[in-house]
């Protein structure tokens, strides 16, 4: 029996099979960066917009699809995939760009899904429109940072818009039977462990399928990284992180998929914590922990 409702055993329950994410680059940008909220972006986030494990947003869709079954043909010998708009803001566009290259996805037909990563800031009923158009085709998946459920976290961070905005998304979403899955970042400076229950409870109490919990990391060339270098702030040590992650595990819906435990910063772009570079080391950990407490609680789980 599985600790928590895990995205692998989500998967297997809605295709049948193991499914891999091929990420794509559609060439967005952000209204945080290209001046509509702010020119600055999340204080957390790469110059890359979080996509720098993408193919070049200058290839067609289809050809990002294609390089990316080839570069996973070693490690993944499945025929479906999941088509991962992943960089910057994926529904940031006039909705007919938008249709253009959700459909170029669709079209292939190894391409089991859509998982499109935005802000919910940028889902206007014409674009929901269009998802749940293409989700009669396929079925689409949005992912929404939330990051903290604190509007002064909020500001601090630079998100650019209220937690109000995103529950409001959320809603409208499971309105039209699109699913959800919200991001968080663990260890955001200024905030504990209280802090962190209210956001979980918050998430508990709407309408998402999934989360994904990545530490804070702090990478080269952000304003987060500027900060750390005047002002440096306690991040977390890897037995801290686990705790946390047990923490959120113990904390969430049983009916919340745990598609992520652990973030994947840019080895060359990292700064801080350099633990977060060993991916085995901390899942590891983060399962040793899990089986400590479960031990500790005479529980036999797996």
């Amino acid at each position: 029996m599985e600790r928590f409702y895990s995205y692998s055993r989500f998967l297997k329950e809605q295709f049948g099979k193991k499914l891999y994410k091929i990420c794509l680059d559609g060439g967005f940008t952000c209204p945080n960066r290209d001046g509509s909220i702010s020119t600055g972006g999340c204080i957390f986030c790469s110059e890359g917009g979080s996509g720098e494990f993408c193919e070049r947003s200058a290839l067609p869709i289809r050809e990002q699809l294609r390089l990316g079954k080839s570069q996973t043909a070693r490690k993944y010998h499945g025929e479906q995939y999941i088509a991962y708009f992943q960089a910057f803001t994926n529904t940031y566009a006039p909705v007919s760009h938008l249709k253009a290259l959700y459909e170029e996805a669709l079209a292939d037909d190894s391409v089991a899904a859509l998982d499109i990563a935005t802000r919910p800031d940028c889902l206007g009923e014409d674009v929901l429109a269009l998802l749940e158009e293409c989700s009669r085709q396929k079925p689409v998946f949005l992912e929404l940072g939330l990051q903290t459920c604190h509007d002064s976290t909020g500001t601090f961070i630079n998100r650019g818009y209220e937690t109000a905005v995103f529950t409001d998304a959320v809603k409208r979403c499971a309105a039209r039977g699109i699913r959800t899955t919200a991001h968080l970042i663990l260890g955001l400076p200024g905030e504990d462990r209280q802090m962190l229950a209210e956001t979980i409870h918050f998430l508990n109490n709407l309408p998402v399928g999934g989360v994904k919990l990545s530490m804070l990391y702090i990478l080269k060339n952000t304003a987060l990284a500027d900060l750390y270098a005047t002002h440096p702030f306690p991040v977390f040590t890897l037995e801290e992180y686990a705790d946390c992650i047990v923490f959120c595990i113990e904390g969430l819906r049983e009916d919340i998929v745990i598609e992520r435990i652990t973030g994947d910063g840019p080895k060359d772009l990292l700064i801080a914590p350099l633990w977060s570079r060993n991916k085995r080391l901390v899942l590891n950990t983060i399962h040793h922990e899990l089986k400590r407490r479960d031990a500790r609680q005479g529980k036999h789980l797996l």
